[in-house]
This record gives C-alpha cells, structure tokens and sequence, in this order.
C-alpha cells in the first residue's frame, strides 16, 4: 500500500491548527517542564539543617552555655527559643514551633568539676522520621565534639547526652506517611470530583439552560458542591478507618474533631476543582489544571519532604497550599493527640483558603454570565 504524502501533510497541518486553537492548554502543556524543574529542584531535599531547638539552660554557668553554643555551630541546629521554665518544651513541642529541645539541668558545671558524670538531655519530635533521625544523629555528633572539648581541658569524666524521642518513639515512616496519605487522598479525589463539575455542562449545553434560569452564581456553584461534599466525607471516613485501622496508627486524640475539620478541608479541596472548572473550556483543560494544582502539593506541602529544609520562597510558596496545614492538623491529632489550642492557626489557614478561593469561583462565574 502506498503511503500517501498529500493526505499526510494535511493531517498534520490539521492537527498542528486544532493545537494552537487553544493557546491555554498548549501554554500549560509547554511551560509545565519550566515550572516542575525549578520548583522541585528546590523543594525536593532530604537534607535537614537548621533544626528548631529550644533551649532550657538550668545551670547558667559557662559548661552549660558552651553545649548550648556546640549545637548551634554544628549547622544542624538553630536556638529558636531560651527557656526559663522546662514546662514551656511540651507546648512548644505540641505546637511544631520547635522540633528538638535541649535541657541542661542545674548542677551540671559543678557535677563536670567534682569528676561526676553529669547528663543533659535532647527531646525530640518524632513525628516527622526524616527530622526526628537528623536530629538525633546531629545531637549524638554534637555531644561527642563537647565531650572532646571536655577532655582537651583536661576533665577525667565525660558527659552523659540523653535522648528521648515522643510521639513515634522508633520513629516509623509508616506512622508520618498514613495521616500525610489521607489528606492526599482526599484532596486529589474532591479536586477531581469537581474540576469538570461546569465543563461537563459546557460541553453538553445545558449550560445555557442554567444561565437563562433564575439561578444565581452562588447557588449554581454551592448547589453542584453539595453533592460532592457528601461523597468526599465519606471518603475520608474510609480513607480514615482503613488507614489507621490497617496500616495500626492509632488516633491519639479526639475523633469528633477530626471528622469535623475533615469536612472543613474537603469544602476547600470541593472549591479548588469549582475554580478549575470555572476557567476551563473543555474537559482536557480541566484535567490538565487538575494535575497542575495537584503535584506541586505532594511535594511542596510537607508529604513527603520537609518544608524546613526547603528555601525560603517555596516555604512561602508552601502557606498557599491548603494540604500544608491540613497534614499539621492530622499529624498533630493522629500522632500527638493535641486539639485546637494548639491547630487554631491551621484550622484558620484552611478556612480562610477555602473562603478566598470560593468568592473567586463565584467572581469568576459571575463575569462569564456578564
């Protein structure tokens, strides 16, 4: 059979007209790789430095100042807060402001002197391995170059570092991932769900149906999630019971609370994909905002790679994305068992994203009726 150039040619001059007949979809598809190499280049690191640690110095006398001054020219390790109170370790520990804590109790420089063997202690965060592991290798290194300063001065007796891990004491990647797998379950299946919620309507025309109806925006849009909300709750109740139960990770605090702000993020998730579907004008662009939106949270939003490690820009870049604080939210329950004296911050990141993003939804749908 002979090939047949003219048809050939033609085939492909149409297909090469039908591609930039819709600039948006082939400007997404062309600076997608861009995007993904210089924000994943950045974000994507294993590496943890500059460790949170609280410091409760007891002893106040120069021994106890040098530890301290050890771990922070380490580089492993910033001193973000000077405590006065021991007490204060567990709020600030509970409220991730700081993963590590130092305590160095009074009587430690006269214990060094008489030839005793005096001992501080490293609390630290066990809920994220990656850190939790980093902290405790750098806080091992850390006493054996004091201990070696300790023997250059000529002391017969070394110091004794402690260290205690809480929340997931044989610092189990299981125990971190689960809770992180949940929230990115849902967050992908509701996006999903209503991303083609108006593109669908669209592409059949009983779009111009609705319009002509004495429909308000506000009520197309919350009247199309409703459905969604139902189907995304029950998800996250599956999701929940078979990933805990399963996979043994037991929820260390309140279920109800949970559940309730579980239905919250599901409502931001719903408005991520009612905004896609907004500016999408057909189903391919839909999908393709989809897995833009979608990616760039697995790694940006504390899943996987810890947001400490990552430059400021992306950490900034992190506070926009509703999944960074609903993983604090379920980690913080799940494994720490703390409620909302210690989420509050979360629970208002996540709300206030879900808010922003529905008005835009609104707006948007608004001046395309207009």
């Amino acid at each position: 059979m002979k090939f047949n150039f003219g048809r050939f040619n033609s085939i492909v001059v149409k297909e090469f007209i039908h591609v930039f007949r819709d600039p948006a979809s082939l400007g997404v598809v062309l600076i997608m790789p861009f995007i993904y190499i210089m924000l994943f280049g950045f974000a994507i690191t294993t590496d943890v430095n500059h460790i949170k640690l609280a410091v409760y110095d007891g002893d106040k006398t120069y021994e106890s100042r040098e530890l301290a001054r050890k771990f922070v020219a380490s580089d492993y390790f910033i001193i973000s807060d000077e405590l006065d109170n021991m007490n204060d370790i567990e709020n600030l520990i509970d409220s991730s402001k700081v993963k590590a804590a130092l305590i160095i109790p009074s009587g430690y420089s006269k214990k060094l002197k008489r030839g005793e063997n005096p001992s501080s202690q490293l609390i630290i965060d066990g809920t994220d391995p990656t850190i939790a592991r980093q902290a405790l290798q750098s806080g091992v290194l850390v006493s054996n170059m004091y201990n070696i300063s300790v023997i250059g001065e000529g002391n017969i007796t070394l110091p004794e570092m402690r260290t205690r891990v809480w929340y997931n004491t044989n610092m189990e990647s299981t125990k971190f991932i689960i809770p992180g797998l949940i929230g990115l379950i849902m967050q992908n299946i509701t996006v999903m769900l209503t991303a083609f919620a108006l593109v669908r309507e669209k592409e059949s025309g009983t779009i111009e149906q609705l319009l002509v109806s004495p429909l308000k925006p506000y009520e197309l849009i919350y009247g199309k999630m409703v459905p969604y909300v139902l189907i995304g709750s029950i998800d996250f109740i599956v999701a929940l019971f078979f990933g805990t139960w399963f996979f043994k990770v037991p929820i260390e605090g309140s279920l109800f609370l949970l559940l309730v702000l579980g239905f919250g993020f599901i409502i931001t998730s719903l408005a991520i994909g009612i905004l896609i579907s907004t500016v999408s004008k057909n189903q391919l662009q839909a999908m393709q905002l989809s897995f833009v939106s979608i990616l760039p949270t697995v790694l940006l939003s504390g899943f996987m790679f810890p947001i400490e490690s990552m430059p400021y820009a992306i950490k900034l870049l992190s506070n926009v994305i509703p999944l960074t604080y609903f993983l604090n939210i379920l980690r913080g329950i799940i494994l720490k068992g703390i409620g909302l004296e210690f989420l509050w911050k979360d629970v208002l990141g996540v709300t206030a994203i879900g808010l922003f993003l529905l008005i835009m939804a609104v707006k948007r749908f608004h001046s395309k009726l207009d």
